[in-house]
């Protein structure tokens, strides 16, 4: 694992500066979501060069290919569907609420929130290299679990993004809370989705014979995303806006819907 260290701080090195270009577009776009499009884009980047950078000499494994594969799919997907979002939509709430709270101070302060979401990013790169460097050979049924955690993971949280996009297109819907589909099971279908998807990393870090222990810190990447998504900047800043723009409708969306984790609508 030692020697893992260097390529882990490249990779940390390399998210400070995505997002301090992160800060530089949404200075000149003023829109604060293109913070969001950096950040996937980069970690997912991030994550295919500590899968495969080459280390000792040797090929890439089956391991780190696949790996490589599934957090690059991951990090484009989701980052250009928020970068048209970004592109065509107005600011994320979320930053629109930062910039009236932050007043003057928004430059400096939002700069020094991205460098935190470069350590974050960091902090979770460690299960992909995790994942990846798994030393066990070839791939095995554990590798194939993993696969399809995480393969369900990027079609759910694709199939809830859609919902939503076809919900906020229409200008019926408008002051409405989307109430359906995977939204009528939580109201976070997405953030749940994408919680799903870092619970795949341990299963490919963790050798259960024992050989490689390092890989059971990866399991700090699925509990560092939910405490992130539900504790920090997903779901309080989201349903404090919530609240605030249709309180009506939203109580009654709360009183009905899961936060989090799917389960069918109360009655």
């Amino acid at each position: 694992m030692i020697r893992l260290l260097p390529l882990w701080g490249a990779a940390a090195l390399f998210m400070v500066v995505v997002m301090a270009a992160a800060w530089i577009v949404q200075r000149r776009t003023g829109q604060g979501g293109w913070a969001d499009a950096f950040w996937s884009l980069g970690l997912g980047a991030a994550g295919v060069g500590v899968a495969l950078f080459p280390m000792d000499g040797a090929p890439p494994s089956p391991r780190q290919w696949l790996t490589a594969a599934l957090i690059g799919l991951w990090g484009l997907r989701l980052g250009l569907h928020i970068a048209a979002r970004a592109a065509h939509e107005s600011e994320d709430p979320r930053y629109a609420r930062l910039r009236d709270q932050w007043g003057a101070s928004f430059q400096p302060r939002m700069f020094g929130f991205l460098m935190l979401q470069a350590g974050a990013a960091a902090f979770l790169v460690l299960s992909l290299l995790l994942a990846a460097r798994n030393p066990t050979p070839g791939l095995t049924l554990q590798d194939g679990l993993a696969g399809l955690i995480f393969a369900a993971a990027l079609l759910g949280e694709g199939i809830a993004d859609r919902q939503l996009a076809a919900f906020k297109a229409d200008p019926g819907n408008r002051g409405r809370v989307c109430d359906r589909g995977l939204w009528a099971w939580s109201r976070h279908p997405n953030y749940f989705f994408e919680w799903l998807g870092w619970c795949a990393w341990p299963v490919f870090a963790i050798d259960l014979s024992g050989a490689w222990l390092w890989g059971w810190l990866a399991l700090s990447g699925p509990v560092y995303i939910y405490w992130l998504l539900t504790r920090v900047s997903g779901v309080p800043l989201l349903e404090a806006h919530m609240r605030r723009s249709r309180p009506e409708a939203f109580a009654a969306y709360v009183a009905r819907t899961s936060t989090f984790f799917p389960r069918p609508p109360r009655r």
